[in-house]
């Protein structure tokens, strides 16, 4: 087959093009240090790198999400850690508010400064992180979730929040805690009855907190009556939901003695104090209540003027030192929860950053170029171009009429 001279210098040039087109890609390559830069260089890597980069752009995005709730959740720690505190210097007030020396002018200064720590604690409850999300809302549902509708000699704190707590999640920690779990669920009086004495008492008769038997699953309510006898003051135990169980054998007309522990139903206390015929105690399963209710109670039995005020404001201060400790109790338990998550973000954050790199190692091994390779690979073509170039410029010179001269 005859090759004519034309022709092989255009399959030259051609090859010479393309082996130049080569030359300037490698050079593309050392310039950006890839070896990918479009899905046609290599389609099987180019696919896996894209994978590799919607995954580590997910596990940036959730390290941002991550980060946003690390921060909610060490301000409400911070806010329970404040919590705390206010609830001891309730606790410090109410020491000093049993003082008997004490008088109304004393009381009423203690009163006005547990109204203050109040609403010190319930401006904690209403907390907002850096983006204006309540910190203690549970699944949202108010910008204030705890309002106050507090006016003598009524009224309370009422949580308009979702209640609830989100759970955390592979690569995500709650970014707000359940308000109404920790300050809105606190147990009565022992957390199983309560015990508190009419305002009709005329007496200074006053209680312990009482305890519970052993194996007790169900308490009922009960009604301690005292009325003198022949100049001898008794008691008599009264079942109130059962009836059918009076007279109650053992506890009824019993003299009375101040400071012995009575039992009777599964539950036992103490009485102190001296009563008056038509005196009461009334004992009653435990409901649950709010710490704002619990202050409020102190303030209130601190200003309560009574025939049986100081038997009054012992049985109440009492209970209000019970109930509190039960709600200190519950927000220590939710900073400890807290405590938790923030443990847990730092292990996600470390988990995440890992993967992270891990990602992007894996979208360098598929993506970019071997530098040394890459030098020595241009260095080769470079070469193999110059002499291809030179030694097409030699055979193009060459022609017939130059061997018949």
């Amino acid at each position: 087959m005859r090759i004519s001279t034309a022709n092989s210098y255009d399959n030259t040039v051609s090859l010479l093009a393309r082996r130049q087109a080569e030359l300037a890609r490698m050079q593309e390559n050392l310039a950006t240090g890839k070896r990918v830069q479009k899905p046609s260089d290599d389609p099987v890597a180019a696919t896996l790198a894209e994978t590799a980069q919607n995954r580590l752009s997910r596990t940036q995005a959730d390290l941002r999400s991550l980060d946003t709730a690390r921060t909610s959740l060490q301000q409400a720690e911070s806010g329970l850690a404040e919590s705390g505190e206010i609830i001891q210097k309730v606790r410090d007030l109410l020491i000093s508010a049993g003082n008997a020396t004490h008088g109304p002018s004393e009381r009423e200064d203690i009163a006005r400064q547990l109204e203050g720590l109040r609403e010190q604690l319930i401006g904690v409850a209403n907390l907002k992180d850096n983006s204006g999300r309540t910190l203690f809302g549970g699944l949202g549902g108010a910008t204030t979730p705890f309002v106050d509708t507090y006016a003598p000699p009524g009224g309370g704190v009422i949580f308009g929040g979702q209640r609830g707590q989100a759970a955390a999640g592979n690569t995500s920690v709650p970014q707000a805690l359940d308000g109404n779990a920790i300050w809105m669920s606190v147990p009565e009086g022992n957390g199983r009855f309560t015990l508190s004495l009419p305002n009709t008492n005329t007496g200074n008769v006053s209680t312990s907190m009482g305890e519970v038997d052993n194996g007790v699953t169900a308490i009922d309510d009960y009604q301690i009556d005292f009325n003198e006898v022949a100049g001898v003051m008794q008691f008599t135990v009264t079942n109130v939901t059962n009836p059918a169980a009076n007279p109650m054998p053992g506890v009824t007309g019993v003299p009375y003695e101040a400071g012995k522990t009575v039992s009777f139903g599964g539950v036992s206390l103490q009485m102190n104090g001296v009563p008056a015929t038509g005196d009461q105690i009334v004992l009653e399963q435990a409901q649950q209540t709010d710490i704002f209710s619990v202050v409020r109670n102190a303030v209130d039995a601190l200003r309560y003027t009574g025939a049986n005020d100081s038997a009054h404001r012992t049985q109440e201060l009492a209970r209000t030192m019970t109930e509190l400790d039960a709600g200190h109790d519950r927000v220590l338990l939710a900073r400890g929860r807290a405590g938790e998550w923030l443990n847990r973000a730092d292990s996600l954050d470390a988990l995440m950053e890992d993967r992270s790199v891990d990602l992007k190692a894996e979208k360098s091994r598929l993506e970019d170029l071997d530098l040394v390779q890459g030098i020595s690979d241009f260095q080769t073509q470079q070469l193999g171009l110059e002499a291809a170039l030179k030694s097409y410029a030699q055979v193009q010179r060459l022609s017939l009429f130059q061997v018949i001269n």
